[in-house]
């Protein structure tokens, strides 16, 4: 026969707080009860290789394609520079992603590593400019784009439109902390707003949520080209 247990207490506390939780979240639009955030995508009117794409998506189908070829992580020093197809760091998604826009990330950076040495504290630390590994390394870059791309805001806040808006695909983020990363800034987006993140971290390349959980390292936030 059943038998009735009588509600403790503490059970009737913890039922009656979870009630005024769920209604206070209703209420305020928030936590799983928040309305999906819309974010128009920006179109940059500009196709470097002509290939009827423009380039922010153009930037992010390249570097959607290393998480396709689930493109393994590893860090080796290549002599030419360019890692073989199937492997790669942080920075390869960088310059696969620009190849696939129309763009040379490589000669673009070792030209202006040649034309400005000085401002590249990376280069002097390895005793010079080497175009074997320059352009993968992600203080050359970060310095590069603060150089020749549109800088952005790095500060991130979920549920506030104009703040996403800021945030498009396409656009590139570079984190410092324990480790120095870059990554690609998704065209898909959680309810919250926030764009995902493509980019190779150990073990291989992925789109995921990166950026919300990363947000206190983030140390600059490109677009690139600039077109006046």
């Amino acid at each position: 026969m059943y038998k009735y247990n009588k509600p403790t207490f503490s059970m009737v506390i913890i039922a009656a707080f979870l009630v005024i939780s769920i209604i206070t979240l209703k209420m305020t639009g928030l936590g799983p009860f928040a309305p999906r955030v819309q974010i128009e995508p920006l179109a940059i009117d500009h196709d470097e290789d002509q290939d009827g794409i423009l380039d922010l998506q153009d930037i992010v189908e390249g570097a959607r394609q290393e998480v396709k070829n689930r493109t393994r992580y590893k860090s080796v020093y290549y002599a030419g520079g360019y890692p073989p197809e199937k492997e790669g760091v942080c920075t390869d998604v960088i310059w696969r992603a620009f190849k696939n826009a129309g763009y040379n990330i490589k000669e673009m950076v070792d030209q202006d590593i040649a034309d400005n040495t000085d401002l590249y504290p990376r280069v002097l630390e390895f005793g010079g400019p080497d175009p074997n590994i320059d352009f993968r390394r992600v203080q050359n870059l970060h310095v590069f784009l603060e150089r020749h791309a549109q800088s952005l805001t790095t500060e991130l806040i979920p549920y506030d439109v104009e703040n996403l808006k800021e945030w498009q695909g396409g656009d590139i983020v570079v984190f410092k902390g324990r480790i120095n990363h870059i990554g690609i800034v998704s065209d898909k987006r959680r309810a919250n707003g926030v764009p995902l993140i493509i980019h190779n971290s150990y073990l291989w390349a992925r789109e995921e949520r990166f950026l919300i959980k990363n947000k206190d390292s983030i140390a600059g936030h490109y677009r690139f080209p600039i077109i006046d």
